[in-house]
């Protein structure tokens, strides 16, 4: 993704790859994430696929 230039190495050197450390964080909390969602659309089948509509239209007043 970077060139490798010598500020970036000095950079690395001194607070290591951050863009390295955040990619695995984000693919951590990815993959948690995705077992949560797994573990809830089994655990709930009639529940809706999106949790911010309704299973129905409410009916008129």
């Amino acid at each position: 993704m970077f060139q490798q230039t010598p500020v970036y190495d000095r950079l690395v050197a001194e607070r290591g790859d951050v863009p390295v450390q955040v990619r695995g964080e984000a693919d951590r909390i990815h993959r948690d994430l995705a077992q949560v969602l797994r573990q809830t659309s089994t655990a709930q089948p009639s529940a809706p696929r999106n949790v911010f509509e309704p299973k129905a239209l409410p009916d008129a007043l």
